[in-house]
């Protein structure tokens, strides 16, 4: 008996992932206020992610870990670790709008690789989008639009090593199952970022501490969550709920910390988004 898709649960799971994703920026914000390292909130999210596959691991063992793709697994892992590293820096020098919208270019380098990686036509809806969402960019990036370079390049790199987390997992979801990849997934990226948490270690007072302690159990239930609202309904359905998270994140950063891009931002964002939503329509209903 096959199960008839539940495109309200989904599409409610996915606008819950828009108020996680809210969450999530509001403890990097208020993390970065408090002087608390990128590098440390890095290895803090990606312990989190550890914690969430421990059951798993505890009871099945190393037999999660068995592998015959052990240097992809290294790969989606390490796109990981820099996608997070990137995003939380460029929300150092970003504000909230401004680098959730750049991240969401993600899904036209998705598209510009899917083609010669993993052999996928790209019609016409996806080419389409992908360079709107550039133009988009461009507009942002405008001379004079007073844009932090370096937040806008940080932003933009995380969307790039996004696209890795993407075609990797497509790579690695043919053959291994996804408790194998979650557990590498936390395992490398907890191992990777521990060097670099000790390195930029600053003394924190018990309630800094108490917060990435948080941050790190809540972070990894965006995943999960994505993962569940795909389960429930249809990509097609639910997938372009998930751009619900842009005007969340802007009304949160303009309510607490008074974050309004300009005229020319709005219009870049908007057509950003109006090339990641045409790519994900055509992406989902392609599946």
């Amino acid at each position: 008996m096959t199960t008839r898709p539940d495109n309200l649960r989904g599409a409610s799971l996915m606008a819950a992932v828009a108020v996680l994703f809210s969450v999530e920026l509001m403890f990097i914000r208020w993390l970065n206020e408090r002087g608390v390292p990128t590098e440390i909130q890095v290895f803090f999210r990606a312990a989190g992610q550890l914690v969430w596959v421990a059951p798993t691991i505890a009871a099945t063992g190393l037999a999660v870990f068995a592998t015959r793709r052990l240097r992809l697994h290294l790969l989606r892992g390490m796109a990981s670790l820099v996608t997070w590293g990137l995003y939380y820096f460029s929300f150092t020098r970003l504000d909230l709008a401004t680098g959730t919208v750049l991240s969401f270019t993600n899904v036209m380098f998705t598209t510009l690789l899917a083609g010669p990686l993993l052999k996928e036509r790209v019609d016409a809806w996806r080419w389409g989008g992908t360079l709107a969402g550039f133009a988009g960019v461009a507009i942002m990036l405008r001379p004079g639009s007073g844009l932090d370079a370096i937040g806008a390049a940080a932003a933009i790199g995380a969307a790039l090593a996004w696209c890795g987390i993407t075609l990797t997992s497509r790579m690695l979801t043919a053959t291994e199952s996804t408790r194998t990849v979650i557990a590498y997934v936390g395992l490398v990226t907890t191992a990777g970022s521990a060097p670099f948490a000790i390195a930029a270690f600053v003394p924190l007072g018990w309630l800094e501490w108490a917060a990435l302690v948080v941050f790190g159990l809540i972070a990894p239930g965006i995943i999960a969550l994505i993962t569940e609202a795909l389960r429930a309904g249809e990509a097609s359905a639910v997938a372009p709920f998930q751009y619900l998270r842009l005007p969340v994140v802007a009304l949160v950063g303009w309510l607490i910390w008074g974050e309004v891009p300009d005229a020319w931002g709005f219009a870049g964002a908007g057509v950003i988004l109006a090339g990641a939503l045409a790519i994900t329509l055509a992406e989902a209903r392609r599946r």
